[in-house]
């Protein structure tokens, strides 16, 4: 769309007043890698500023939502720190809970990692029961810190949330919705329609009066975010530079598990 910012790893795409943010790199199974996750800082902001829009869908192309982290770029966060990623990390997260307009993520396939996290953010979460979805950071030697212990004891409660952030792992779609962690699991046939038919709801609904629900609604989850995400950032960052957060990047470039010291 010539009239909404270029991205080189989101597509940008809309059907009436419906804007669909589509994360595209199919072939890393959408990994958020260096140059998507900065982009990831300003395109909320892009998608609330749209003067075409009401509702936003985000997405993923190919066979998978997004499968968090590009382990090829947690390297380069080891050799060169965890700042820059940590302070982006935090914006993408306010900008998600600061949009006014619903934003609904469609899972059409895996949501692990930050990948889970930023559907978990989004207002209503729609998932084809073919998806798994989980945050394995501690899987990669990583404290659960970009957003994760914000949101999952929110939506299941910390003994849940606790189980499944302190062993990575994960779960399929309808387990997920059981649970409340999603609103829906569908056949992976009726998920297009399915959202389709909600987004078109709220579009032709009362916009004043839903984007004001959203917001009131997500003051006090604004508050929790700001009060403890810098302090799991920190926490993260001490994880990055652990013996075992590299032992689990070694492990995975030379294609063997890890083997965790705890250090």
């Amino acid at each position: 769309m010539t009239d909404f910012p270029a991205y080189k790893t989101i597509k940008a795409s809309r059907e009436g007043r419906i804007l669909t943010l589509t994360l595209n790199r199919p072939d890393t199974l959408n990994a958020v890698d260096k140059q998507m996750h900065r982009e990831l800082c300003t395109v909320f902001h892009d998608a609330a500023d749209d003067p075409h829009s009401d509702v936003v869908v985000l997405t993923g192309a190919g066979r998978a939502f997004s499968s968090g982290g590009d382990i090829k770029w947690m390297q380069e966060m080891i050799d060169t720190g965890f700042g820059q990623t940590a302070r982006e990390a935090k914006r993408i997260i306010n900008a998600l809970l600061d949009c006014e307009k619903p934003v609904i993520a469609k899972l059409n396939g895996h949501a692990t990692g930050f990948g889970a996290t930023m559907a978990l953010f989004c207002d209503v979460i729609f998932a084809s029961d073919e998806a798994r979805i989980g945050d394995p950071h501690v899987s990669v030697g990583l404290t659960a810190g970009d957003g994760g212990a914000v949101i999952w004891p929110q939506l299941i409660g910390y003994a849940r949330a606790k189980e499944y952030l302190m062993t990575g792992d994960l779960m399929n779609a309808t387990e997920a919705a059981r649970i409340g962690l999603i609103n829906h699991a569908l056949p992976a046939a009726d998920l297009d329609s399915a959202v389709d038919a909600f987004a078109a709801r709220l579009a032709s609904g009362a916009g004043v009066a839903i984007r004001t629900t959203k917001v009131s609604i997500n003051i006090g989850l604004k508050q929790l975010a700001t009060s403890i995400m810098d302090a799991c950032l920190a926490m993260e960052d001490t994880a990055n530079a652990s013996a075992d957060h590299q032992e689990a990047v070694h492990a995975f470039a030379e294609g063997r598990k890890p083997s965790f010291t705890g250090r």
